[in-house]
């Protein structure tokens, strides 16, 4: 609170203040307000984030939704309510309107834990509204009914207007704040608390109790994939990312089934419409399907790829969302900020100590009718009724029934109160005739073991307290397992992913470059986010963004869309140093700059000029002819380089030594081949992703030509070229390095026929994917082999009456003949099998390669004798660039 340093009496007392002086010809008085306003804004600031924005640790609830779950158990008679009654019911507790209290009650039904809902209650997918309230039912849960009350062990307080009581907490014996999550805004204060899953807070409850370590992530009702990896116990500062679940169905369509905690399916397509319009995606049309569940279709057109599309909707629209969690709660009416993992602590302890408080009320309860049971049967068995026939006075009554019970009372646990005599001459003469002194004795055992039961709990309450959280998971676990699937996302870059939307024009003398000069030259399609590198002829480099017109310097020689950390495109480049210096090659990859920055890629001699350059994507080395100008005693004017002979360094480097003569021109003579390795790949199986970093499994060294193979459990099979984009369904079985001459083998339910078949073949289609079993519904792929010489084990039914048939063991490879693709296949048994078990497969060797014919090879002209001892020289001339070491990361496409 911010204090107004100001003395208000002093200067209301100081005579002809200004503050006190009338306003102008009005006549009005300026009278100073500061102290209303200070003491009143805490106040209202006090009461919003006390009794409206943020929920108490002891039970969970905010004061609204404790007093409609209140005002629910007082009208709860097991049947369904108006949700309208319910409402007015509550406002004799809650100062509020009508329309606060239906709100906050249907946020309630939402959740669908606390209360049993009938009616439209609207839709959390879609973000349809509930019906009027009128219109709609509720009734409390089995669930509430069981966790949520308790009027013995509540405390309680006047309401608003002092009629009536309601709770201050209460007794709730469950982390409800956990599992139902909240979310606020008061006054300079705010919480985000997230909703957890039901059977994961009962298993760490359990944990806690029995002193074991426990993490807890959260789970969103609309489903969708997670990554929690900077959760932060749900502190401030913590961050979760939300993603839609997004499948291919085909070629042209996507289809999102799971959406993002916090948005709806109208907002997602809104946000997909608006990238589409923007140009940062590209779709034909969307369908929205939803009903119970999410469905809807993305149509994207030919020729765009549906990966790049997916990572490119979690891009630009809000099937990506951002969360960040704020851990507020109200302890002791003040404002605490702990993690998720304290909030269960708090919450668990609690519970433990309102089991007790139970037990303890219940042993009280029973102690007191045990010991009513045994006065009734002394009273009755003892006659001591009779002692009362001649007495005339009630206090004679009571002491004659007291003198009567002295003999008989010594194994009673507590002394006998005149209430207890009185209830003693309450029992009627019906009870006493009919008295059964062995059911009474019945009676009193049952209420011992009660009692034993209750005190042996008070004496091991935490094995009782983790007996109650197994009992609460047993009963109300059904049903509510996790929907949210945690997995870690990778980033995704979205120079990368977006659509080249526009395209990119140069005017190369004037030194122009843009989206705008529609009259010059065309270069390549980009999009608005993309960074543009520009070579000119005096061997300066730069990289700037994407404009309607933007001037980089005259003579441009090369202009591409920069790709950040692109290791593999290779620029070669001759140039000569200065207006008479010697002529340089050098090979250099550009992986990082700073943007609108000028490098220069010479020696940096004034009047540098670059003669020959060429952007390889793959690293391609050309052999080129060097011609010399005729001077002096020149005698050799003309040789081939071959780039291949040139190391890769850093953009720095000088490069080495051509010629110190004079180039006439250089010509290219041949192109070449890559001179880069073959790329290794690893699939990650945490994100799901390939990667080039060595995260993962190795899938192996994969040239521009190599594919994957890729099977999933509906039976069907694949080839791809392997991109980092690339995404792969959740029943993906097999990714490995395709080899085509490799047979892969099948075995598989056949459901029409209701037999298991077997099938060898080669894919002769690699850019279809196609189904290797029948489309029989009942059709089920049961085991697939990629080994050269697989063998299977098949284990029998035992048949009644008879021995189990030994194992077969089939060697796929003598079993069937490799056929096409889409035949059936062979059957493997008539008999009925139990189980089906890849075993090791056999040796297998490698056939050896034909005898290579020979190759006549036409030797090249060496560089000349010059140039061989100028390139020596040089060496050690060149830059130690740290730079120079190509670093073979960051490619979207990997080749």
């Amino acid at each position: 609170m911010i204090e107004d340093p100001t003395n208000e009496e002093e200067l209301n007392d100081e005579p002809g203040h200004p503050m006190d002086m009338p306003d102008g010809d009005t006549g009005e008085t300026i009278t100073r307000v500061t102290g209303m306003y200070r003491d009143w804004f805490l106040d209202y600031a006090s009461y919003v984030i006390l009794e409206r924005a943020v929920p108490a640790i002891e039970d969970g609830f905010k004061p609204v939704q404790r007093r409609i779950m209140h005002s629910m158990k007082d009208l709860d008679d097991g049947r369904y309510n108006k949700v309208a009654n319910i409402v007015g019911h509550t406002m004799q507790y809650h100062p509020h309107g009508d329309a606060s209290i239906a709100d906050a009650m249907v946020q309630i039904g939402q959740k669908d834990l606390l209360i049993d809902t009938q009616g439209n209650w609207g839709n959390i997918l879609t973000g349809d509204r509930a019906a009027a309230s009128r219109y709609i039912e509720a009734r409390l849960s089995k669930f509430a009914l069981d966790v949520v009350y308790n009027p013995k062990i509540t405390e309680w307080q006047a309401s608003y207007d002092g009629r009536r009581k309601e709770p201050i907490n209460l007794p709730v014996m469950f982390p409800m704040l956990l599992a139902q999550g909240a979310e606020g805004i008061a006054v300079g204060l705010s919480t985000k608390i997230l909703p957890h899953n039901f059977i994961e807070l009962i298993d760490a409850s359990v944990k806690h109790l029995q002193g074991k370590r426990f993490q807890l992530v959260p789970d969103f009702p609309t489903g969708g994939i997670m990554d929690a990896t900077n959760y932060n116990d749900g502190l401030r500062g913590g961050k979760i990312r939300s993603r839609a679940r997004i499948n291919q169905e085909d070629k042209n369509t996507l289809v999102i089934t799971e959406i993002p905690y916090g948005a709806t399916t109208s907002s997602l397509i809104d946000s997909i419409l608006k990238a589409n319009d923007k140009g940062k995606i590209k779709i034909k049309k969307i369908e929205d399907n939803t009903a119970a569940e999410v469905e809807i279709l993305i149509h994207i057109p030919s020729g765009i790829s549906p990966d790049k599309t997916i990572d490119a909707l979690y891009a630009f629209t809000s099937c990506e969302t951002s969360i960040s969690p704020l851990g507020c709660v109200i302890e002791d009416n003040k404002p605490l900020f702990i993690g998720v993992a304290e909030m269960l602590r708090r919450s668990t302890d609690r519970t433990v100590e309102l089991l007790k408080s139970e037990l303890e009320i219940k042993l009280s309860e029973l102690e007191e009718q045990w010991h009513f049971a045994s006065l009734e049967r002394i009273f009755i068995e003892n006659r001591i009724y009779r002692d009362i026939e001649e007495e005339e006075t009630w206090e004679g009554v009571i002491a004659a029934i007291d003198k009567g019970l002295k003999p008989h009372i010594k194994h009673l646990k507590r002394a006998i109160t005149e209430e207890d005599i009185v209830r003693l001459t309450e029992i009627r003469i019906k009870r006493i005739s009919k008295f059964d002194i062995d059911k009474a004795q019945q009676k009193i055992d049952a209420l011992e073991d009660s009692i034993a039961e209750v005190k042996n709990h008070l004496n091991n309450l935490i094995t009782y307290a983790i007996d109650y959280f197994k009992r609460l998971k047993k009963e109300y676990g059904a049903g509510k397992e996790r929907k949210t699937e945690i997995r870690m996302f990778d980033d995704i870059e979205a120079t990368k992913v977006v659509i080249r939307n526009t395209k990119l024009y140069v005017n190369r003398e004037e030194g122009f470059i843009g989206t705008s000069l529609r009259r010059d030259e065309y270069v390549t399609d980009c999009s608005d986010i993309d960074d543009i590198i520009v070579f000119t002829q005096d061997g300066t480099m730069m990289v700037t963004k994407v404009d309607a017109k933007t001037f980089v310097g005259k003579g441009i020689i090369h202009v591409a869309v920069f790709k950040k950390k692109d290791s593999r495109t290779i620029y070669n480049m001759i140039y000569k140093d200065g207006a008479r210096g010697a002529t340089y090659v050098k090979r250099f990859a550009v992986t990082s700059i700073t943007r609108d920055k000028e490098y220069d890629l010479t020696a940096g001699s004034k009047g540098s000029k670059v003669l020959y350059f060429t952007a390889n994507p793959n690293g391609e080395a050309e052999v080129v002819t060097i011609l010399l100008r005729q001077s002096g005693s020149i005698k050799k004017l003309k040789w081939d380089l071959d780039f291949a002979d040139i190391l890769v360094k850093g953009r720095a480097s000088k490069g080495n030594i051509v010629t110190k003569y004079t180039v006439k021109r250089v010509e290219l003579k041949e192109k070449g081949l890559s001179t880069l390795k073959p790329r290794k790949i690893w699939f990650d199986e945490t994100i799901q992703r390939l990667n080039v970093d060595g995260r993962g499994e190795l899938l192996g060294e994969f040239t521009k030509e190599d594919r994957l193979l890729i099977v999933r459990q509906n039976g069907t099979v694949k080839t791809a070229i392997p991109e980092v984009t690339m995404h792969f369904d959740d029943d993906m079985i097999i990714l490995e390095k395709w080899e085509p001459k490799k047979p892969i083998s099948a075995i598989y339910w056949e459901g029409e026929k209701e037999l298991f078949y077997v099938k060898r073949f080669l894919i002769d289609n690699p850019d279809k994917e196609e189904l290797i079993i029948s489309d029989h519904p009942k059709s089920y792929l049961e085991k697939i082999f990629t080994d050269h010489r697989p063998m299977a084990e098949v284990v029998f039914v035992k048949e009644r009456g008879k021995d189990r048939k030994p194992n077969m063991e089939v060697n796929l490879e003598e079993f069937i003949a490799v056929k096409g693709i889409s035949a059936l296949g062979n059957q493997l048994t008539k008999d009925n099998v139990l189980e089906i078990n890849a075993m090791d497969p056999l040796p297998y060797e490698a056939p050896k390669p034909l005898p290579a014919e020979e190759i006549d090879v036409v030797d090249e002209e060496a560089v000349s004798s010059d140039a061989s001892e100028e390139n020596k020289k040089s060496s050690k001339d060149e830059d130690n660039d740290p730079a120079a070491d190509i670093d073979e990361e960051g490619q979207t496409k990997l080749f």
